[in-house]
Formats: structure tokens, sequence, C-alpha cells
């Protein structure tokens, strides 16, 4: 695993606790876990940021059910 053996992991365990305390460590696991989350987010998310008002998304909408709508029934003829 990266190079990184079992007595490694542990020293590097047992220095972490010996830092921040047994108190601080399921805090900083929270904190880690919402930032990895975050960036999964962020990495997935898209790249734009829509600010079209609501009313008109809302009636693009309707548009374009409308006109996949008026599609459908023209395929089934």
């Amino acid at each position: 695993m990266f190079g990184i053996g079992m007595t490694e992991l542990i020293i590097i365990l047992v220095i972490v606790l010996v830092i921040f305390g047994a108190n601080k460590l399921p805090e900083i696991g929270a904190g880690m876990g919402k930032a990895i989350k975050n960036f999964k987010k962020a990495t997935t998310e898209p790249e734009e940021i829509d600010v079209t008002p609501s009313e008109e998304k809302d009636k693009e909408q309707k548009k374009d059910k409308e006109g996949q709508e008026k599609e459908e029934e023209q395929k089934k003829e």
C-alpha cells in the first residue's frame, strides 16, 4: 500500500494521537470526511452556474416538455 507497511501506519497513528489527543480525533475524522464529500460533489457538478430566474426556468421546461410530447406524437403517427 503505497510502500507504507503496517508498522509505519501504526507509528503515524500514534504520532497523530499524541499531537491532537484522543478527543480531537473524531472531529478531525468528521472534518476530513466532509472535505472529501464536498470535493467529490464539486468534481461531479456542472461547471456552469445557472442564474436564470425560476419563472423563466419553468417556462422553458414547459416548452421543452411540449416539444417532446409533439415529437412523440409525430413518431406514433
